[in-house]
């Protein structure tokens, strides 16, 4: 209590100083009465009343009389000195009352001299605005409303100009003035603000900032534990591939001691999972543990983590409401949402888990690819705003990235037809570009939607692409070449580079010796490929194709020698058409491998960040779009095609994407 009796009457002081200032006078009375009633002291603030400094007014009268006179020179000296700079750089009020004070001062000679200005000091005038235009004034140029006066020092007599005929009415001057007088009298009452009003402004501003600055560092710590997650999720499908090697090796091993003969193909096989394949998370989902009665099954069940057997199911999510706000929330909401789907999927576990949230996905129908409504949430592709243009691709890709999100997407070429009109369209944005060409690549691993963008003249949207490679980012570039290699394999693609045979070859030949050398196998693939047609093997001829490869065997790896090799072979050939793609036309098989492939540049710079008390991510989810029982049960996966080894000394065959081409798995 001796400590407030101690301040308080400094604290009154702050008190009344405000209300002084706030002009609460009734207020202040009241306040003064019942202090000094109540014989409570008020200690007088430092800076004593706040009636208005003398000096102040002064310079107030000395610019409006400036003003009023057309002095030019002594009103900028006021201005400058008196006005603080913050306000004349930052404040747009100030920026504009600027401008317009100069051309009263470029014009005040022909306003106010009975149409007989003086020529030099005319010109003068004329030249100083138009300096300040250059300099201070530039940064208004792209301003609508200032635009006309920019060619105001270049007309010989503004007056009768129509574009400036407003500056000349009776009206403009004194309205001016009036903007200038209130101009003034809030800047010279701000600089006597009161203490109480300076505390709070100082401590709210430093409690915002450190606020802001731990949400960072929130924001920040969550991201990291995701990569964490992402690393953890991998080293555990590597521990999993290695205990199932070893396991087949230790019953090698035991079948070795009953005589049983170990072949060299078996061992070459074990060599390829162990290293060409970079231990796939997907074969963690194939060991078996079950197999009672060797010493592998005591192997797996020793070394496997009790923990890792059981992940959990993620929460169900009301999809109504979901695909509602998608439809109808705001812009900022729809891409948080986008991107919270998107992370649920990219982070899941791979086996049961992500299978779980994809099927919820599909069941639920969430892209709205089955939906005849005018307005569904595929429509986002085509969105105003870039953010959530961007987040609906990443989606879409990361769908893509998976065979049973494939299937769901091309139920019919709705999808697909949305995508490559974004393609084209897209311009602004890399990201969005790279993820809808992203999902492409992966849609042409199905035949129906490899024919649709074969007639669709995708092919010679990419050949125009690629015509400079050096421009486009390492993705856009990778997964281009491997599209194009893609529908270059089908028999409608190849004779589609046919109509443009001399073109496709050299922008080939070009990107043989690009420095990514990860779009190599692509390359080369799409030409082994399209050398089956005569009339290229013809123009390729002719062009001198087998020099410009001979050039790259001596400076390639062994494994793209060998596969030049094939390309230079298939070049001299006389074969009317390549055997082993002459059915590549039945549409019923489709070109999907059983292996999923989820890759690190779906999160890869994110746009948007959640601001103080925003959610975002699984919080968002979980807080305000929960359900009841909407994920499905276990499906039974759709089986396709065997998945090969490419021996990597032929060309590619087979369509491939490339996080699939990388860990050595193709269809």
């Amino acid at each position: 209590m001796g400590d407030i009796l101690a301040h308080e009457s400094e604290l009154l002081g702050l008190v009344k100083e405000y209300l002084d200032f706030a002009e609460l006078e009734d207020t202040l009375k009241t306040f003064s009465k019942e202090c000094k009633v109540k014989g409570k002291p008020l200690c007088k603030t430092p800076g004593g009343s706040l009636k208005k400094d003398p000096r102040s007014l002064t310079v107030q009268k000395d610019l409006v009389a400036a003003f009023d006179n057309g002095d030019q020179k002594v009103f900028f000296d006021l201005w400058e000195e008196h006005v603080p700079s913050s306000i004349r750089d930052t404040d747009s009020l100030a920026q504009k009352l600027e401008f317009y004070l100069h051309i009263h001062f470029a014009i005040y000679l022909l306003k106010y001299s009975g149409g007989r200005p003086d020529k030099q000091e005319l010109d003068e005038r004329i030249s100083y605005f138009k300096t300040y235009l250059e300099t201070k004034g530039a940064a208004l140029s792209q301003t609508t409303e200032f635009l006309p006066f920019y060619a105001l020092p270049f007309v010989p007599n503004p007056m009768v100009h129509p574009s400036f005929k407003e500056l000349f009415q009776d009206s403009w001057t004194p309205e001016l003035k009036l903007k200038l007088e209130k101009f003034l009298a809030l800047i010279f009452k701000a600089s006597n603000t009161p203490k109480l009003l300076t505390i709070y402004k100082e401590n709210g501003q430093n409690s915002k900032e450190m606020l802001q600055q731990l949400h960072q560092q929130l924001v920040e710590a969550e991201r990291r534990a995701m990569t964490y997650l992402k690393r953890y999720n991998k080293i555990q499908a590597d521990y999993h591939n290695l205990i199932g090697v070893t396991a087949e090796l230790v019953d090698s091993l035991e079948a070795t001691v009953s005589g049983k003969m170990i072949t060299p193909e078996y061992l070459q096989s074990v060599c390829v999972r162990l290293f060409s394949n970079q231990m796939r998370q997907s074969l963690a989902h194939s060991v078996d543990f079950t197999r009672p009665g060797t010493a592998s099954t005591m192997l797996r069940a020793s070394l496997v983590p009790e923990k890792l057997k059981d992940v959990p199911l993620l929460p169900s999510l009301d999809y109504e409401k979901l695909k509602k706000d998608l439809i109808w929330g705001s812009d900022r909401l729809k891409a948080f949402l986008l991107q919270a789907l998107r992370w649920r999927l990219t982070t899941s576990h791979p086996g049961e888990q992500r299978e779980t949230v994809l099927q919820a996905y599909v069941s639920n129908d969430l892209l709205d690819c089955h939906s005849h409504n005018q307005r569904s949430v595929l429509q986002l592709l085509h969105s105003k705003s870039e953010a959530v243009r961007q987040y609906m691709a990443r989606l879409i890709n990361a769908l893509a990235s998976l065979a049973e999100g494939r299937l769901y997407l091309a139920q019919n070429t709705k999808v697909l037809r949305m995508l490559e009109g974004r393609l084209k369209e897209e311009d602004k944005d890399v990201i969005t570009r790279e993820n809808v060409l992203g999902a492409l690549q992966k849609f042409s691993l199905r035949r129906p939607l490899q024919t649709a963008m074969i007639q669709d003249g995708l092919i010679f949207w990419l050949i125009d692409l690629l015509k400079d490679p050096d421009c486009l980012s390492d993705y856009t570039l990778e997964y281009s070449v491997a599209l194009l290699m893609n529908l270059c394999l089908r028999s409608a693609g190849k004779s589609m580079c046919a109509k443009a045979a001399g073109l496709v070859l050299k922008v080939l030949s070009d990107l043989l010796g690009h420095e990514n050398h990860e779009i190599q196998p692509y390359v080369n693939g799409a030409l082994y490929s399209i050398l089956s047609i005569p009339s290229i093997r013809e123009e390729a001829r002719a062009m001198g194709m087998e020099d410009i490869l001979r050039c790259f065997i001596k400076e390639g790896t062994a494994e793209m020698i060998r596969q030049i090799e094939f390309i230079i072979k298939q070049l001299n050939s006389e074969d009317l058409l390549d055997g082993v793609l002459e059915s590549d036309d039945d549409e019923d098989e489709d070109d999907e491998e059983d292996h999923d492939i989820m890759e690190a540049d779906l999160d890869k710079d994110e746009l948007i960040q959640p601001q103080l008390g925003e959610l975002s991510g699984e919080k968002l989810l979980t807080t305000e779009y929960l359900g009841i029982m909407t994920n499905t049960g276990k499906v039974a996966r759709r089986k396709g095609l065997a998945s090969v080894q490419w021996s990597g000394d032929e060309p590619l065959r087979r369509p491939v994407t490339p996080g699939g081409h990388r860990t050595g798995c193709l269809v």
